[in-house]
């Protein structure tokens, strides 16, 4: 089923576009925390993005360049303010269409229908892991906070997507030498060691401090 974010302040419309989804086979869920869209956005994993402009604290056009920083999942604006200017500066931050308001609800459904196909082919998006803000991209293994790329080697990126994929638990030592060790390298203890140590040393110069903890004689867990 595919998943449909609503970045709307008025929840008469946002809860509206929800139902329309939603009888329509889709999943839907309209953004709590106009602070933290790109957290929410990266929590529920969306196949598209209805977005509007005027939000409180930040507007949609700020959230549109910061979802576009790690994820290219349709974005459509749904806008009352819809004058050309607004237009090209939707397209501009990486909107792929935009709806002015007042709208028909058919021609929404068609519209995001129509996005979906173009869009996936009926596939899934690319998933995006979040933490504290920080955001992995495991389609093609990029690492942004704040909107600033964190390079990572190979062997960092592995570290890191094993311990998000398993948020809140310990990953063994041991598991994370296997998982290193089906890349093209030998890994032992000290390998470990130094390629954990170097990893967080850009986490902690990034600004993520203590992002990663240490269980002494078990292994690491970010939580």
């Amino acid at each position: 089923m595919y998943r449909i974010l609503i970045v709307e302040d008025d929840r008469g419309i946002a809860g509206a576009v929800q139902t329309q989804l939603e009888a329509w086979g889709l999943e839907a869920r309209c953004v709590s925390d106009f602070r933290n869209v790109l957290g929410e956005f990266a929590q529920y994993q969306p196949h598209l993005v209805l977005m509007d402009i005027g939000l409180p604290f930040f507007n949609g056009f700020h959230w549109c360049s910061q979802i576009r920083t790690v994820s290219q999942v349709p974005i459509v604006f749904l806008s009352s303010a819809s004058d050309n200017m607004n237009l090209v500066m939707a397209m501009n931050m990486g909107a792929d269409d935009f709806i002015a308001k007042p709208f028909d609800q058919g021609v929404l459904i068609a519209k995001v229908q129509a996005m979906l196909r173009r869009a996936y082919d009926y596939a899934g998006a690319v998933p995006v892991l979040e933490h504290r803000g920080a955001m992995l991209n495991t389609g093609d293994g990029t690492l942004t906070y704040q909107g600033k790329n964190i390079d990572l080697t190979k062997n960092e990126y592995r570290i890191l997507l094993a311990l998000m994929q398993n948020k809140g638990s310990v990953v063994s030592r041991e598991r994370l030498m296997e998982l290193l060790w089906e890349g093209d390298s030998f890994v032992d203890e000290n390998t470990l060691t130094v390629n954990v140590n170097r990893l967080r040393k850009k986490l902690d110069g990034a600004g993520l401090k203590a992002f990663i903890t240490t269980k002494f004689g078990v292994g690491y867990l970010i939580s």
